[in-house]
């Protein structure tokens, strides 16, 4: 079988070993869904991407260690940065993903690239006495997005020190959880951290798609469609956020730490 070419990127930091990593495998011919499977549980990241040329653009699919997931932002970013930076697309030409969530889009933007992704609004529902079990703290507000719920917490400081129970927290019936509060230092609008034991991710370092469900949510709420976010994981991640309408435009760095090849 021929080698694969891949790269781990980290994603949504401008500096090596911050933000998400993602690794990013360039497929010659197409993949049964088992193999890839396999690459990302090897991988043990987040996320792994796969992305494979097509006549109208690219085909990319994401891999967390346990599942294929429908939306993964900072593993588009990663595979963005790899076909531009790898000579593998042309620089300055929009690139074009076909996904399991419809076609995204993807642009060089300054030293930043920017993504086109959907925006994954939140109906407010009753807070659950499991969710502030799992999470051990009190929760102001949540929400339910199409895939994620969404826990807004009194301040930042407390969404910092939040040491969730992750075995709790499986139980709840959502692929993620979200938590939030409006930034407090004057140099983010916003701050979060992003939990999803379901799908084999206890924290994950930045996530992209957690960002379409807080960009709407706090847009209304700060009255500004555009937003600078932090991920406040120990890795720490930074996000530019622009609400137009039903998409959300996320604006970020990314980093190559390794390249190589599948045997």
């Amino acid at each position: 079988m021929p080698s694969v070419r891949c790269w781990t990127v980290d994603a949504f930091t401008d500096r090596p070993f911050g933000g998400n990593p993602a690794s990013v495998c360039w497929l010659e011919e197409e993949k049964e869904t088992a193999w890839m499977q396999s690459v990302a549980a090897e991988m043990n990241l987040s996320e792994t991407a796969f992305v494979r040329a097509r006549k109208d653009g690219y085909e990319l699919r994401w891999f967390t260690p346990t599942m294929e997931v429908d939306l993964c932002g900072h593993a588009t970013l990663a595979t963005a940065h790899t076909l531009w930076s790898a000579k593998l697309a042309e620089n300055g030409i929009p690139l074009r993903f076909h996904t399991r969530s419809g076609l995204l889009s993807c642009v060089q933007s300054g030293d930043m690239i920017e993504l086109d992704f959907p925006s994954l609004p939140s109906t407010e529902i009753l807070v659950s006495p499991l969710l502030e079990q799992a999470l051990g703290v009190p929760v102001v507000a949540a929400g339910a997005s199409r895939i994620y719920q969404l826990a807004v917490l009194e301040s930042a400081a407390a969404v910092r020190a939040c040491r969730p129970d992750f075995q709790t927290m499986i139980q709840i019936p959502t692929l993620g959880v979200i938590i939030t509060a409006a930034g407090d230092d004057g140099q983010f609008d916003i701050v979060s951290r992003f939990f999803a034991p379901a799908m084999g991710v206890n924290e994950d370092p930045v996530c992209g798609s957690a960002h379409c469900v807080l960009a709407p949510y706090w847009s209304s709420r700060l009255g500004k469609t555009e937003l600078r976010a932090h991920q406040a994981s120990a890795r720490g991640g930074v996000l530019h956020l622009t609400l137009k309408g039903e998409r959300v435009a996320l604006r970020g760095h990314a980093v190559t730490v390794w390249r190589g090849e599948i045997l």
